[in-house]
């Protein structure tokens, strides 16, 4: 039973943040759309060029290839070895670092998830087409995230070793069942 809860949980942390991340593309698609109806200047091209190539090597590759989608996946497989009843339920969260993992790990996931709601919240304020300019990045850089994570889970899937480290905390030891009343 242990084994069908933690493949349950692997399951769940990974389609569950692929649904956070579409859902985060999902909403902020239409203000790219809406920036690429209008003219743009010759330095706003010239940003819109820098900016993509920014957020698809920082965001996609340095921020999600090489960092969060390996850890994602691997958390995602160290829970379905060890499942704990908690963590199953809380997957997703699991999986970002931000339950049972080491403190320099849930330091670093909420300073991270911090950084990025000021962001959101101030790219809100700018004007069209900067703020669309800026959300094509981010968008790139999301998709870009999302394959990198699946082509992670895949190779799981399918045996391959994923070799990064899980930042979960060592000499921890807890029951898969909940707590008896």
């Amino acid at each position: 039973m242990q084994k069908f809860w933690g493949r349950v949980g692997a399951a769940w942390g990974v389609l569950g943040l692929t649904a956070l991340l579409g859902w985060a593309v999902y909403r902020v698609y239409p203000f790219a759309l809406e920036a690429a109806r209008e003219p743009w200047r010759w330095y706003e091209m010239a940003f819109f060029v820098f900016w993509m190539v920014f957020m698809l090597y920082g965001e996609g590759f340095k921020g999600f290839q090489k960092g969060f989608s390996p850890r994602v996946v691997a958390r995602a497989a160290h829970l379905s070895q060890n499942p704990v009843w908690w963590h199953v339920l809380l997957a997703p969260l699991y999986c970002m670092g931000y339950i049972h993992a080491t403190r320099k790990r849930r330091i670093v996931a909420i300073s991270v998830t911090t950084g990025i709601v000021v962001l959101i919240v101030a790219v809100h304020w700018l004007p069209q087409p900067w703020r669309g300019i800026v959300d094509m990045g981010v968008v790139a850089g999301l998709i870009y995230g999302l394959g990198a994570m699946w082509v992670y889970a895949i190779q799981a899937l399918i045996g391959h070793e994923i070799n990064h480290p899980t930042d979960v905390p060592t000499n921890v030891s807890m029951p898969m069942s909940p707590p008896s009343a």
